[in-house]
């Protein structure tokens, strides 16, 4: 059956004759000013006859002064089409329906949802609204939210393709193992291409089979004791059908609530080729825009790109050699020895907020991730520096409405007389002020009062007038 069916219709009284014939005006009046927030009365020439404002927060709104006034002057010019058709269709005896129109107040545009209503006594209507900026507030929260979401998206499959190709171009080999069930979770190119195995085919394998027979109960126990502590040392095993040893060295780390193990893989007697892609990431590591600097247990500095050394504001890698990272990273005492616990405890730190200061007296806002690998029988910590002192501050969400800007307040010529685009600039100056005050003084409105140079009653009745705070004075 491909029948279209009609849309719902509003389904009135069924029984309207047996509903009252006339109710009492007192009566009438209180019902109809109460079914909505507000309630214009309004005659066949669309002049406002009467208001009735049942929602308090709307009384500040300056709409009980449309009284005698053209109701279509009270709304924005983009609202004035949807009031025009309203009271058209409402003399022409049409079933009202509900529509979004926008009135012009000296606090910015109040949205109200209205339907309007014949009266029958010589072509009155009554226009019933419904306050709508709970609901604009929250759309525009779920707007921020969404916003926020996809941001934190992005970001996660950019670490996620950081990830993915350090690890792809690595020249060593490299397992994760699922610290529970010994099974391979992912293997590099380099693991595959040690164990002569196809892309994808070591996945899900018992990381134990790697190694011959004999050697099993040894591996086993490497990785308990990987478990157990950070600092052990490689094991050197056999690999199971290869006539050559290998250096295993495992780190325990957690993700998702999941243990799993970091396998590194050193081939002894392997011939002594060299990675065709080692030369690559190299150069690689060299072009990339954000610092990496690879510095000794001390920290001092063994290598670093040329985005490194042009932060630090030194004319050549020569002259960062040998020298500390703490000269420049972060402030003395805090952020690095904070950094270095961090990668002594936990292998890898992400995304440590810090400071950076050049030779030159710069001072730079940057973003720090470390990770710790062995160096012979000590060990060696690689830093990637990100600078994120020019990104664009995120503006938190806020409950009350921002005040005007600048740019808003020039728009607004031709729209409001000079007067009013200058009442609204000194409101808009005297709000700042009181909230630094306020800020200032921690919400002591007493010494706000005070370093304003007003009285505390003037204070009270400007938070008032702008609707800041609890309006109960206190007595600090």
């Amino acid at each position: 059956m491909n029948k279209h069916l009609a849309p719902p219709r509003p389904r009135p009284f069924s029984l309207p004759d047996q509903i009252p014939g006339a109710l009492p005006a007192n009566v009438a009046a209180a019902l109809l000013g109460s079914v909505g927030d507000v309630a214009f009365v309004i005659d066949s020439a669309g002049i406002v006859l009467d208001v009735a404002i049942a929602e308090t927060d709307l009384l500040n709104a300056g709409l009980a002064d449309w009284v005698g006034k053209p109701w279509a002057d009270s709304v924005t010019t983009d609202s004035k089409t949807k009031v025009s058709d309203m009271l058209v269709a409402a003399a022409a005896g049409e079933p009202g329906r509900w529509r979004q129109i926008n009135h012009a107040c000296p606090e910015g545009d109040l949205p109200v949802r209205y339907m309007i209503v014949g009266l029958g006594r010589g072509g009155q209507v009554i226009a019933i609204g419904r306050d709508m900026r709970a609901a604009a507030t929250m759309q525009q929260r779920l707007l921020q939210t969404q916003q926020s979401l996809e941001r934190d998206y992005v970001r996660l499959r950019q670490a996620e393709t950081r990830y993915r190709l350090l690890f792809d171009m690595a020249a060593e080999p490299v397992l994760i193992v699922d610290a529970t069930t010994r099974r391979i979770r992912e293997a590099n190119p380099a693991a595959h291409r040690l164990f002569g195995s196809k892309e994808g085919a070591l996945s899900d394998q018992l990381v134990s089979g790697l190694v011959d027979p004999t050697d099993r109960e040894a591996f086993v126990a490497h990785l308990g004791a990987a478990e157990a502590a950070d600092d052990i040392a490689p094991v050197a095993l056999r690999l199971k059908n290869q006539a050559i040893d290998a250096s295993f060295s495992a780190r325990l780390f957690r993700q998702a609530r999941t243990a799993v193990l970091l396998v590194r893989i050193t081939a002894i007697d392997a011939p002594t080729e060299g990675h065709q892609h080692d030369g690559q990431l190299v150069d690689v590591i060299e072009r990339m825009p954000d610092a990496f600097v690879l510095v000794d247990r001390n920290l001092g500095v063994m290598t670093a790109n040329a985005a490194f050394v042009e932060l630090t504001e030194m004319a050549s890698m020569d002259r960062l050699r040998g020298l500390k990272l703490g000269d420049w990273l972060g402030r003395p005492g805090i952020d690095l020895d904070l950094i270095v616990g961090q990668l002594r405890e936990h292998g890898a730190v992400r995304n440590v907020a810090a400071v950076f200061r050049g030779a030159a007296g710069n001072q730079e806002e940057v973003e720090v991730s470390a990770v710790a690998a062995p160096l012979g029988d000590s060990e060696c910590y690689g830093f990637a520096i990100r600078n994120v002192g020019r990104r664009l501050p995120e503006t938190p969400a806020s409950n009350q409405q921002l005040p005007r800007s600048v740019e808003q307040l020039t728009e607004l010529v031709g729209r409001m007389s000079l007067k009013d685009i200058v009442r609204e600039s000194t409101d808009l100056i005297e709000r700042l002020c009181i909230e630094a005050a306020l800020a200032y003084t921690s919400d002591n409105r007493a010494s706000a009062a005070e370093i304003l140079g007003v009285s505390r009653q003037s204070l009270y009745s400007k938070l008032h007038r702008h609707g800041l705070g609890n309006l109960v004075s206190d007595n600090n």
